[in-house]
């Protein structure tokens, strides 16, 4: 028996192009993600077939009886043979906010039955079938699945991850109002955009990385704020705090990102944001590409 728990990263998208979009409908992208230090837990545990479970300070904003990536992904993947598991989402994240909490809990997922599998004697090979297994689930999950900083092209399935992503001090902002991303996708009025342009030499220089992003865009920024005009005050709001280098929304939004110069400048940033808008989700977090994939084994 075991019992192991996963960390889900919030995926920010420090940059967002939709440079398209298929005849069946899906937008093609070109986006720059990175890995934040907040995010949700999963625990399995194979001696308790209870099904899916949510607990954390944003689990009541969850149905456990409604659809949910985490049983869907079990589901799918670890098959009425290998005997029962036991799901619980602590959910730290709020949900629909553009940072990737339901994919990211999606691969987190699949990082434990991997890992599960690979004990029980019954590994699973990362094919182009169980890619698309897993693409099917959501297109975000599976540049969640390594929680490595990557350029990401199509419509999530070409991923090309990037060494030496510089450490970006952030604060995470959520004004407590979902915008659904069919929604915000279909208030984009032009569908082909320009690429982003050419990567920095220097991914470790986080001065260089910043400028190359302000010169970049999330072009689903504008129509988000157009159907949820408080995003934009949480952009103001972040640009006017000082020390704060580039702000810019992640995904279809509605959480916002600031860029600071070290962590104390964001920590400190977070905790004035949060005094004046008591009613917003607030993070300090880092971006490091630091690893945080691993299943952590529970005694």
């Amino acid at each position: 028996m075991a019992r192991l728990r996963v960390f889900a990263p919030a995926k920010i998208n420090l940059a967002l192009h939709v440079v398209g979009q298929r005849a069946d409908g899906y937008h093609l992208l070109d986006t720059l993600v990175g890995f934040a230090s907040v995010g949700d837990w999963i625990t399995l545990d194979t001696d308790k077939d209870r099904g899916l479970s949510i607990q954390g300070p944003e689990g009541s904003a969850l149905d456990p009886a409604a659809p949910n990536l985490v049983l869907q992904t079990a589901m799918e993947f670890w098959g009425k043979g290998r005997g029962v598991l036991g799901l619980t989402l602590d959910k730290h994240l709020p949900v629909s906010s553009g940072i990737g909490g339901g994919s990211a809990d999606a691969a987190a997922t699949f990082r434990g039955l991997l890992w599960l599998m690979e004990h029980m004697g019954k590994p699973l090979t990362l094919d182009i079938e169980v890619m698309k297994r897993l693409l099917s689930l959501g297109a975000d999950v599976p540049m969640c699945l390594t929680c490595d900083p990557a350029r990401v092209q199509g419509i999530g399935e070409r991923i090309a991850p990037l060494d030496g992503l510089a450490k970006l001090p952030l604060v995470l902002v959520n004004p407590r109002v979902q915008v659904a991303t069919p929604t915000v996708f279909k208030a984009l009025t032009e569908k082909t955009n320009p690429a982003m342009s050419t990567l920095p030499a220097d991914l470790g220089d986080a001065q260089a990385l910043t400028l190359w992003l302000a010169a970049q865009r999330n072009d689903l920024q504008a129509p988000a704020i157009a159907l949820a005009p408080v995003i934009g005050t949480v952009l103001d709001r972040l640009a006017a705090t000082s020390g704060c280098m580039l702000s810019r929304m992640s995904g279809s939004g509605a959480t916002c990102f600031g860029i600071f110069p070290d962590a104390a400048q964001a920590t400190d940033a977070a905790a004035r944001i949060a005094q004046d808008n008591p009613g917003w989700w607030v993070r300090a977090a880092v971006l490091d590409g630091q690893d945080r994939a691993a299943p952590e084994p529970i005694s």
